[in-house]
């Protein structure tokens, strides 16, 4: 069987139980309840996203797509496993961190650290790199629990780019292995010669990049699951509580502190595996992950896809992934496109993409709405008491009493 059959068999499975799961869902479901509580319908609409978006990336592989294409899609499948986590602190925490790519190195590198320093299977160390990422992200979380706001990016950003500079300044031999002087963390040069995830060997030359690729988007989907679970939890409302009225949640006994702590840990765990993954699949892990470059470009896929949203920053990492490819091909303009449309999505979507999808699939003409619409000045008349106050606006737009 071809890599091709098993892609759509898989696929087809996968909707069968999603079908199944769906009837058994309502049919253990009252529909009192579901009237009552939305969240229930949400979370089936979110759930049939994810099933239909699952389908379309398992059986893309079977319709010939080339292993360029396939592996920028592998790259896209991880940037969008790392911006799902991200947006659990930026998004539904409001937490400004910009360090959350350091979260990443510290997977990834502690990840091929073990397999190069210790000959450990890349399969075995995945954990062990996730692990550190997760208590790394709790000591950044505790790093900044007196700071609010811009202070919180600044001392982020400040924290990834010293372990940046300390990672290129090492230079000194900390191992020799087959004749070659290995740094501790690799220096500029990076990390190299820990080995890979045994796919050519398993697969074939061939093969290769569909086992890169289906690792790739398990991550990707085990990571947007988990982002889902805590979205949906109470630890999720409790999240939101506080990025909107952190003094109102204090009062109703929400500890800010603790809070912050557990989303800094709990999105450190897809955030180190997906580190491990990249470092695997590169097969070199570098200082470059940590360059400003690329942790603006990933922020901008959660403010161009929908801050806070279930699916914006899916769909932020689609679509600027999609235009990095496109503008390749322009040279020097590569930067300034990418800028403009970053730009002109913050001005004229607020909302991200997510909400100008959503405004379209709601959107319904009513007649009778449109009937019975006002002008601006009629409507600043009869509800100048709630939008103006009193004084020269009330005179220009008609007297009170009219």
């Amino acid at each position: 069987m071809s890599i091709s059959q098993i892609s759509i068999l898989i696929a087809v499975l996968g909707i069968l139980v999603a079908i199944i799961a769906f009837f058994w869902g309502t049919s253990h479901s009252t529909k009192e309840f579901i009237k009552i509580d939305n969240r229930t319908s949400n979370v089936w609409k979110d759930f049939w996203i994810g099933m239909i978006l699952l389908a379309l990336a398992l059986i893309f592989p079977a319709f010939g797509a080339g292993k360029y294409l396939l592996s920028q899609i592998v790259l896209f499948f991880i940037w969008a496993a790392v911006v799902t986590q991200w947006n659990l602190i930026f998004g539904i925490a409001g937490i400004f961190t910009l360090g959350h790519m350091a979260v990443f190195a510290v997977g990834g590198y502690i990840t091929s650290m073990i397999a190069l320093y210790m000959g450990w299977n890349l399969w075995a160390a995945l954990p062990v790199g996730a692990l550190a990422a997760v208590v790394f992200s709790f000591l950044l979380g505790a790093t900044i629990i007196r700071l609010r706001g811009p202070y919180i990016a600044i001392m982020t950003l400040a924290i990834a780019i010293v372990i940046q500079k300390l990672i290129v300044s090492d230079v000194d031999c900390f191992v020799t292995k087959d004749l070659i002087c290995y740094n501790f963390t690799g220096g500029a040069k990076g990390l190299f010669g820990y080995g890979n995830f045994g796919f050519k060997e398993l697969l074939g030359y061939k093969g290769k990049i569909y086992g890169e690729y289906y690792l790739s988007l398990t991550l990707l989907v085990l990571s947007t699951l988990f982002a889902l679970f805590v979205i949906y939890s109470p630890l999720g409302s409790t999240f939101r509580s506080i990025r909107d009225n952190e003094i109102a949640a204090g009062s109703r006994g929400v500890n800010r502190i603790k809070y912050q702590l557990i989303v800094f840990t709990v999105s450190g765990i897809f955030t180190g595996l997906a580190g491990g993954v990249f470092a695997g699949l590169q097969t070199t892990m570098g200082p470059n992950v940590l360059s400003l470059s690329l942790l603006l470009f990933l922020l901008s896929m959660i403010v161009v896809g929908g801050r806070g949203t279930n699916w914006g920053p899916l769909i932020g990492a689609a679509s600027l992934m999609l235009a990095d490819t496109i503008l390749r091909d322009f040279g020097q303009l590569r930067v300034a496109g990418l800028s403009l449309i970053i730009l002109f999505a913050m001005i004229f979507l607020p909302n991200g993409l997510i909400g100008l999808l959503s405004n379209i699939f709601n959107w319904s003409p009513n007649k009778k709405e449109n009937e019975d619409r006002v002008s601006i000045k009629n409507f600043i008349k009869s509800d100048r008491s709630k939008y103006l106050k009193r004084g020269k606006w009330i005179k220009k737009f008609g007297n009170e009493n009219e």
